[in-house]
């Protein structure tokens, strides 16, 4: 406390004083907590889940409890794994066969032999969305795959995941399912690690691989626009699966979580969040216009 504010404090009368105190905290919940925008957006994807992170309230929700697979979603439990466990950023790994293998349902410029550091490799997989560079991080977990699968489990239990479970650290497995619900949990937590807000949301890296220089770039197209504010994404997509895309942004002065899960078409994610970004400003202004009148 500064020394004027100190002195300030000093002059009001005690039982003002203990007015303001037992009052303050009313006075920062209504001045934070704003109810939902009016009506509903028109969103196209199966699953969806709008939550306003400051006071936890659910702004929209479209079968949010509901299991379902959640492609590469799951790379945000891989990253927040591997951080949490301190493991060296600066070790550098090898793409081996086993992880060609275990990624051959999907494409990958990560060739076998290829060496990265577990930087490198947690940010193509959280910014690009690479398979292999999930698998080899996960691989290379101390006690190995079994042993990262099962720590990424433990911490789903960990943060209130109860409908989720993990088989793979790429999310190519239809068994990786959770619901919109517990995914709003997860997207917080990884919010936390300033890692995870740097490599999901940067436009693109360039590594070396071998002789080659090879830039990857975000498969969320939302992060090069320069009218949103990110901090955290992840797309994801299998044929079960469908388009997915969580991601936390401030709309409206409000630290927002959005969750879409089984998008058809390959726009229709991104379509989505700048739907609910419109029905979130529409609702705003009414709010304004109301307050005028």
């Amino acid at each position: 406390m500064t020394l004027r504010l100190r002195n300030l404090l000093s002059a009001v009368p005690a039982f003002l004083l203990a007015s303001i105190v037992l009052i303050a905290p009313l006075i920062a919940t209504a001045a934070w907590s704003q109810p939902a925008p009016p009506g509903k957006p028109e969103t196209k994807s199966a699953t969806v889940l709008v939550m306003d992170e400051g006071d936890g309230t659910v702004l929209y929700a479209k079968q949010s409890k509901k299991v379902m697979p959640v492609a590469s979603i799951t790379k945000l439990m891989t990253a927040l794994v591997v951080l949490e466990s301190k493991e060296p950023l600066d070790e550098e790994l090898t793409i081996l066969s086993v992880d060609r293998e275990r990624t051959k349902a999907s494409a990958s410029r990560l060739a076998v032999g290829s060496k990265l550091t577990r930087g490198e490799l947690l940010h193509l997989a959280l910014m690009s969305s690479e398979n292999r560079a999930a698998q080899a991080v996960g691989r290379a977990h101390p006690g190995g795959l079994p042993a990262f699968i099962k720590q990424m489990n433990v911490r789903a239990r960990e943060l209130g995941m109860k409908s989720t479970r993990f088989a793979d650290p790429t999310g190519l497995s239809s068994d990786n399912v959770s619901t919109a619900a517990d995914l709003v949990k997860l997207v917080i937590a990884a919010s936390h690690e300033p890692l995870i807000e740097k490599y999901s949301t940067s436009e693109k890296l360039t590594v070396k691989v071998g002789r080659q220089m090879l830039e990857f770039r975000n498969t969320n197209s939302l992060t090069s626009k320069d009218d949103w504010d990110i901090s955290v994404q992840k797309t994801g997509y299998t044929q079960l699966a469908g388009q997915c895309l969580v991601m936390k942004a401030i709309i409206q002065d409000r630290p927002t979580v959005i969750v879409l899960l089984n998008s058809f078409g390959k726009l229709t994610r991104v379509a989505d969040a700048r739907r609910i970004r419109r029905w979130m400003e529409r609702g705003a202004d009414t709010q304004m216009a109301r307050a005028g009148k």
